[in-house]
């Protein structure tokens, strides 16, 4: 079973920054992806930012050019780093893996973001 634990997450004023991390259980580099995702009260969980194995990322236009993904075999840890905040990026975040064989997805409790003044 894998585990994803996230952290960083909190409060931050607008303009801001803020790093999100997410420890794989085991080596991120077997997950066929990892990615962030994020959901506010009433909506339905949506992409932020996704990295494939290869290296490819996808990210929504709403965080281009203001958050990045990366990540550290070594640590087997998934970061979001977040500037230029918005009060709209107010939302708890969670990080997503993916397998191929088995298929599987794996997702961790969440982290809350608030962006506020």
């Amino acid at each position: 079973q894998v585990q994803l634990v996230e952290s960083g997450g909190g409060l931050v004023q607008p303009g801001g920054s803020l790093t999100l991390s997410c420890a794989a259980s085991r080596s991120i580099l077997t997950f066929y992806s990892m990615g962030w995702y994020r959901q506010t009260p009433g909506k339905q969980r949506e992409l932020v930012e996704t990295i494939s194995r290869g290296g490819t990322t996808n990210f929504a236009d709403s965080v281009k050019g203001r958050f990045t993904i990366s990540r550290d075999g070594a640590k087997n840890t998934l970061y979001l780093q977040m500037n230029s905040l918005k009060p709209e990026d107010t939302a708890v975040y969670y990080c997503n893996a993916v397998t191929l064989v088995p298929r599987s997805e794996y997702w961790g409790q969440g982290t809350q973001v608030t962006v506020s003044s």
